[in-house]
């Protein structure tokens, strides 16, 4: 019942329009009587305990978003950082400095974003519409057949969305006209978690159900599909699957996390999977040219070769509370947790380099490095750019 639990809190609301969730009264009873008797019996959290500062970092500026309560995804261009609030705020700021390029109120709560090239910025409202903004003025909006989660990804002139109905769609970046829509099967239950959309190559690479599937992005046609996990279980809340970002590149190869079930690394050049190994994670996952660095459902932070995922180091020290994906800092990989404190551990070893604080609520999105600066995003709504020495 542990993984009923966890992904039934996870999916509640996050169905395609128009699609209730359909399961037995008493089973659904006995779910929800599992999360309130479970909520006493909560681990908790490991304590932290005191830190010498290996890695020295200054707090350089902080800016005010507003509260975000989407799956947010920091979005970089350059020396820009391109993050929303729910209340509708996109902002282009200036990692350098925490100043703001544009800020634009849209006036309608969001549900995912931001993507952007550098010069069009995208979100997705809670009313299905995505949305295109240059130099912080709206220049067209068009209606979506189902909510997203997934950041838009904006490359070559386009604005590619992947919608909970398992449907990918292409839109022109200046005018708004749809190009294309890829639909897959369907599941009756999907993740309102960020998911998998970039680009490798000519390739558009989709996380779609257990699959990453290529795209040619001119006309949306399937040019590959690789399983990282496929649906097991006896009813739906138990074979939900679904690909969770982020994920980690090197070159043609990506590495990404299907959620509670295991991680892999596939060749998207070619389509051609390379290893999987079983995994209990919720959150996406990263890399570097050795390791891939991820943290599982319980907080443990664990490690996996890149060339072949034979497992790597473990680190037990941030057990059970609630963290990020990681992000790699220099020798340093970077993890926020639900009390807003992001952890440096080191990537040889996982020992713990250093300890910085926010303000007090969870860190939202996965710690981004913009240029020098380590992009921090709180869900109080407080970005912080912290500077590793």
């Amino acid at each position: 019942m542990k993984r009923v639990h966890f992904a039934l809190s996870n999916v509640l609301g996050a169905l395609p329009h128009g699609r209730a969730l359909r399961l037995p009264i008493a089973y659904l009873a006995l779910v929800l009587l599992t999360a309130c008797s479970g909520g006493a019996n909560k681990p908790k959290p490991t304590e932290l305990k005191a830190v010498v500062p290996v890695v020295p970092v200054q707090q350089v500026w902080t800016a005010r978003l507003g509260a975000v309560k989407f799956p947010m995804a920091v979005n970089v261009s350059g020396t820009t950082l391109f993050a929303a609030a729910s209340d509708g705020v996109v902002a282009a700021i200036d990692a350098r400095t925490g100043r703001d390029i544009w800020r634009l109120n849209l006036a309608t709560p969001l549900a995912a974003g931001v993507g952007s090239d550098g010069r069009v910025a995208s979100v997705v409202t809670l009313a299905n519409e995505l949305v295109a903004v240059v130099d912080g003025r709206e220049i067209w909006r068009e209606k979506l057949t189902a909510q997203a989660y997934t950041a838009p990804f904006v490359a070559g002139g386009r604005i590619f969305v992947l919608t909970a109905d398992r449907a990918v769609h292409a839109f022109d970046g200046n005018s708004g006209r749809k190009l294309w829509m890829q639909q897959r099967p369907t599941e009756p239950l999907v993740l309102r978690q960020a998911g998998v959309l970039l680009a490798v190559g000519d390739t558009l690479v989709a996380g779609l159900a257990g699959r990453l599937t290529g795209l040619n992005p001119a006309n949306g046609s399937v040019r590959w599909e690789v399983p990282i996990a496929s649906p097991r279980g006896i009813n739906d809340v138990e074979r939900l699957v679904d690909l969770v970002g982020p994920v980690s590149r090197l070159s043609n190869v990506v590495c990404v996390r299907a959620f509670q079930a295991s991680v892999g690394c596939v060749n998207a050049e070619r389509g051609i999977l390379q290893w999987t190994k079983a995994a209990d994670g919720n959150v996406g996952l990263e890399g570097d040219e050795r390791l891939i660095f991820a943290v599982e459902s319980d907080g443990k932070v664990v490690t996996w070769q890149r060339v072949d995922g034979e497992a790597g180091w473990r680190s037990e020290l941030l057990r059970y509370r609630g963290l990020t994906a990681p992000s790699v800092v220099g020798r340093s990989i970077a993890i926020g947790d639900a009390s807003g404190f992001v952890h440096l551990l080191s990537r040889e070893n996982g020992a713990l380099l250093n300890r910085l604080t926010t303000d007090g609520s969870a860190i939202i999105a996965t710690p981004t490095l913009v240029g020098e600066t380590l992009v921090v995003v709180t869900q109080a709504g407080t970005i912080f750019g912290f500077q590793p020495q």
